[in-house]
């Protein structure tokens, strides 16, 4: 990173699905900040954590966890702040944007979108707040996604958990802000993960998406990265409840 946040040294920080594409990048830049980085994810992330030592010196804790089930999460996140310290910094970042056709979709498939995608979030933040009361504040990031702004199609009970990931940050920076836990989202473009590659980018799709960037550069994992740093800095120590929309511009053009 070309910025260094000094007091993001030694930090508490838990990253949700940190082990592989934006997460993946977002462990990177804690560690490289000196930070003390736990992130889970389903899928063993050790040669990840290896990669990660050797180019950084910083080890992050890796602990395997399905967020979509609650207790599961709960008690990852106890387990973090016990390695650690209590969580003053939470990144809710995984999600699941899978396709699916609205008159198709049964109640067991919108449930467990719910469940991936927005009540992991709120209970993360639920597990993290009292530690982060007791420490005197903390910066919860939550990761929504410009899809609920651009009126798309396609995948609704994704995009509509976006949107209400938007109104969760907002009620919470309400209710905490006395404890100065500062509670704000990111709203990312089109980012080219390997998921996005493997999946839905082709050549005619992505030229089509970065023509209506203001920026016409493709959106890469590690340009999340900065924003992220910030607001979990104390630099932004007077910014809540807001939502960065990170996307080369798309949604104004």
């Amino acid at each position: 990173m070309a910025v260094t946040f000094d007091d993001l040294k030694g930090r508490s920080v838990f990253i949700t699905g940190g082990g592989s594409g934006i997460g993946a990048a977002l462990t990177e830049a804690f560690l490289r900040q000196g930070a003390k980085v736990a992130f889970c994810q389903r899928s063993d992330a050790t040669a990840f954590c290896d990669a990660m030592e050797a180019a950084t010196g910083n080890r992050p804790l890796f602990l395997t966890c399905d967020i979509s089930v609650v207790d599961q999460l709960q008690q990852t996140l106890a387990a973090a702040a016990r390695a650690h310290g209590p969580i003053t910094v939470l990144v809710n970042n995984a999600a699941n944007d899978q396709r699916h056709d609205t008159l198709s979709t049964d109640p067991t498939f919108w449930d467990w979108s719910m469940a991936v995608n927005l009540r992991s979030y709120f209970f993360a933040c639920q597990a993290v707040i009292p530690g982060m009361q007791a420490a005197g504040g903390g910066s919860i990031i939550n990761f929504s996604s410009i899809s609920f702004m651009m009126a798309d199609a396609g995948y609704a009970a994704y995009i509509t958990s976006n949107a209400g990931i938007v109104g969760l940050t907002r009620t919470l920076a309400r209710e905490f802000g006395p404890d100065r836990i500062r509670v704000n989202a990111v709203a990312p473009g089109w980012v080219l993960t390997e998921r996005q590659k493997e999946l839905w980018v082709t050549p005619e799709s992505l030229a089509a998406h970065l023509a209506r960037q203001c920026i016409p550069d493709p959106i890469e994992p590690a340009d999340m990265a900065g924003a992220v740093l910030f607001l979990a800095s104390e630099a932004s120590r007077m910014m809540t409840s807001q939502t960065l929309v990170l996307d080369g511009g798309y949604i104004s053009s």
